[in-house]
């Protein structure tokens, strides 16, 4: 393997408040490398809260006339497996990535806006908060399915663990917006010196690209909860149908958040796989600059195919036909990508290691959920399976199968530069067998149930259905996937301490993160790298005339500083939004509450302009 070192004169950084030792540290940080740690913490805690949830779901389905959850509590995990899920384990995971490496990828310091970096992630810590407190606090989980759709989430019909839902799903959209807008500076401002767009990683792309989606589609889903808010706490009926409201409106702006939402999740996995298939095939990534456009279509086009969730809602037959066309457009762009991954591992010289493995799993199993999404773009035939469990099916095969197998692929190519030790390899593949069994012996039947007429979201069913003995098979994959994931954390947890000292580039890849030492320095690079071609570190190291040169004098720099500020802000933004849930028990209460902490960000906000960063 070529070396990657650079020889390089020590940089001469100034920071005008340096850190503090232990907690106070990590909740002061600005630093994109702890906040991308947090961001990946949390979110893999709540993989396991996702989990559970999940697996009861599964027990009280195993049998025909299930007696283990009643249907309220059924609903509740339903509902916040599906919310956990989307929310709280694939978007602050992609967000930790985003977080750790996109800074490094375009040799950048930091991020554009540190602080409001450390907001945004504060912001999703104090969401995920307020959406489980229900678990705990009041009527118990919100029990009207992720989706949210009007009337069931009337106080007619849902509880309180409703309002903690759209509470913390308020502060989650807050996050995301703020988080959306810093990386899109951070790219556009920050690039090292030659490194143009189409010199970006492609996993650069695609977290460019969905921080648009971020920025564009959660503002008609805060719209939307705000008026459930309204409707909820102050009695208005923008929602009541009896009342001259429109249920309906609640579907287009959730599903105009919704379907971009798909992309959210699903291209950064893809920009995961980009960057994982030609390191393990010793070959460049085929037709590179397609797969970057092809993620930009479908980035743009995202915005116009979401009422194919809504065929069922009489919209008529040329609304239907305008969103299947657009449905069937939108694949193209993602069979592009295929095709050159297909491409990239011909006659390339394949490593199995375990990012390979699962990068190869992902094309399969994305490729299944795909082609299933193309047969429910066809109004007929989705009209048919709509509310059954072969759109269960769709789903989980392209946010499990795709989503989260690219999430572990990119876990297990880049623990080694977080930490500076590799995982065990022997338990990273039992860990991939276990899960890849598991998941196909839990998801792949449901598409059956669906045809056989199993409905979504029933908390049991009768023995002469016809669905037990798939529902029992359903419900076993389960348990492999569970001991695939222990083995993961496992795994994580002694590799961590004691695992194999990766170096600074244990897998001769080609991007700039893989230059610097592993972990990284807090200021990422001893010197800015200059870029002169599409895979600079690979140049470096194979490519005469190439090289990286590093300066002969040492370079001079300003990091930002530690602050209390994001971590008071976002707090108090919480608490507005704990105001706001108090207000159908304590008005006084409550409306203090929020009239306190408002004037308290204001106060914050003008230390946060004034201070230096």
């Amino acid at each position: 393997m070529a070396s990657t070192a650079i020889e390089s004169a020590t940089p001469i950084m100034h920071m005008d408040r340096p850190a503090k030792e232990g907690i106070v540290d990590w909740l002061t940080t600005v630093d994109h490398k702890k906040i991308g740690i947090m961001y990946g913490l949390v979110s893999l805690f709540y993989l396991i809260v996702g989990g559970i949830e999940a697996l009861l779901v599964r027990l009280q389905l195993a049998v025909p006339d299930g007696t283990i959850l009643d249907g309220e509590f059924y609903n509740g995990m339903v509902t916040m497996h599906a919310t956990t899920l989307v929310f709280l384990v694939v978007m602050p995971l992609t967000a930790g990535f985003a977080n750790y490496l996109l800074p490094l990828q375009i040799g950048a310091r930091d991020v554009a806006f540190p602080r409001l970096n450390s907001f945004s992630l504060w912001m999703f810590v104090f969401g995920s908060l307020i959406i489980n407190a229900s678990l705990f606090i009041g009527d118990g989980a919100p029990s009207a399915g992720w989706f949210g759709y009007a009337p069931l989430t009337s106080s007619e019909f849902a509880h309180s663990g409703v309002d903690f839902w759209f509470a913390g799903l308020t502060a989650l959209a807050i996050s995301s917006m703020v988080a959306g807008t810093n990386f899109i500076v951070t790219v556009l401002n920050l690039r090292a010196p030659g490194m143009t767009l189409m010199r970006m990683p492609v996993l650069t792309w695609m977290i460019f690209i969905i921080q648009f989606l971020l920025a564009f589609s959660f503002p008609p889903i805060v719209v939307g909860l705000i008026l459930l808010g309204f409707d909820r706490m102050f009695g208005t009926v923008f929602y009541e149908v009896s009342m001259g409201g429109d249920p309906q409106l609640w579907q287009h702006l959730f599903w105009l958040f919704g379907h971009p939402e798909v992309y959210v999740l699903i291209l950064p996995s893809m920009g995961m796989v980009s960057e994982i298939l030609p390191v393990f095939s010793r070959k460049p990534l085929f037709g590179q600059s397609f797969v970057v456009f092809s993620g930009i279509f479908i980035g743009f086009v995202g915005f116009g195919v979401w009422a194919h969730h809504m065929f069922t809602a009489g919209m008529g037959p040329l609304a239907d036909a305008a969103f299947a066309t657009t449905t069937a457009i939108i694949a193209v762009p993602t069979g592009v990508k295929i095709f050159n991954w297909l491409a990239t591992l011909w006659k390339g010289q394949i490593r199995f290691d375990t990012p390979m493995l699962w990068a190869l799993s992902f094309i399969p199993m994305f490729t299944i959920g795909g082609l299933s999404g193309i047969m429910l773009a066809s109004p007929p035939l989705d009209i048919q399976v709509h509310d059954s469990y072969f759109v269960v099916a769709h789903f989980h095969y392209v946010l499990v199968g795709g989503s989260l197998v690219g999430l572990f692929a990119g876990l297990y190519f880049w623990f080694p530069k977080v930490t500076g030790r590799m995982l065990n390899e022997t338990m990273g593949k039992a860990h991939f067998w276990l899960f890849t069994i598991g998941f196909n012996l839990t998801f792949f039947p449901m598409h059956f149930l669906g045809q056989h007429g199993m409905p979504r979201r029933i908390y049991t069913y009768p023995s002469d259905a016809g669905w037990d003995t798939l529902n029992m098979v359903c419900t076993i994959g389960v348990f492999f996937m569970v001991a695939g994931v222990a083995i993961f954390f496992y795994n994580m947890a002694t590799s961590y301490s004691n695992g194999r000292v990766a170096g600074p580039d244990p897998w001769d890849a080609s991007t700039l993160e893989w230059i610097t030492s592993s972990p990284p320095p807090v200021y990422n690079f001893e010197f800015t790298p200059e870029v002169r071609s599409d895979r600079p570190l690979w140049d470096h190291k194979h490519t005469e005339g190439m090289k990286i040169v590093a300066p002969t004098e040492p370079e001079e720099f300003h990091m930002p500083s530690p602050s209390w500020i994001p971590f008071i802000v976002s707090l108090m933004v919480a608490f507005i939004l704990v105001g706001l849930l108090l207000i159908p028990v304590n008005p006084t209460v409550g409306a203090g509450l929020m009239i306190a902490n408002a004037l308290g960000i204001i106060i914050s906000a003008y230390k946060w302009v004034t201070q230096p960063v």
